[in-house]
């Protein structure tokens, strides 16, 4: 679609998809579920304020990083109806994601960096993971890939436990491996080795 002309200040759910690359079917989508508006002209036809183009890049975007659409949805009530948002607005409502972003980023990096090692998903089937986590003792913090993605505390009220003792990272062999109450195991530099630890 060529540049819409200064000159616009409404647009067709037609121009809209255009111009934003999002499908229509979605931005009726995203109308229904009250992220963007529009007015109805006297033929029942729809038309958009130009900034909505800034909505729906803003949506799309957070969409990207995987912020939920009732995030999306309260993050966009803030802003100010009747006016196009400034600059500051916008500001503001994305520093309110910051920490949340960052916690996806190291995510993400973590998911990057340690996919092929052991992540502490009690899965064993790694040699590492035999050294990482022998006999899956990071089973009892919880569930999932626990050196991957740290737990959250799911403990009920008055349970003591705490899962705050597991490492995010997996330690050198040295500091990891334990004794072997069911004999030497495979992969192990000291059972290998016969020596104590």
């Amino acid at each position: 679609m060529p540049q819409l002309p200064e000159s616009v200040h409404e647009l067709s759910v037609g121009q809209l998809a255009a111009r934003s690359g999002v499908a229509v079917s979605a931005l009726h989508f995203y109308e229904a579920k009250g992220l963007i508006s529009s007015r109805r002209t006297a033929g029942n036809q729809r038309r958009y304020a130009r900034d909505t183009l800034r909505r729906v890049a803003f949506i799309r975007a957070s969409q990207r990083v995987g912020i939920p659409l009732a995030a999306i949805h309260d993050a966009l009530d803030r802003l100010p109806d009747g006016r196009t948002p400034t600059r500051g607005d916008w500001m503001r409502l994305s520093e309110a994601w910051r920490a949340e972003l960052d916690d996806r980023i190291e995510q993400l990096r973590r998911l990057r960096d340690d996919l092929t090692d052991c992540i502490g998903c009690g899965c064993l089937s790694l040699g590492h993971c035999k050294l990482s986590n022998p006999h899956d003792h990071l089973g009892i913090g919880g569930a999932g890939a626990l050196l991957l993605v740290p737990p959250r505390s799911t403990a009920p009220a008055g349970n003591t436990a705490s899962t705050a003792t597991i490492t995010a990272e997996p330690q050198a062999a040295e500091e990891q491996c334990v004794p072997c109450p069911e004999g030497p195991v495979a992969d192990c530099p000291d059972c290998e080795a016969g020596e104590p630890h």
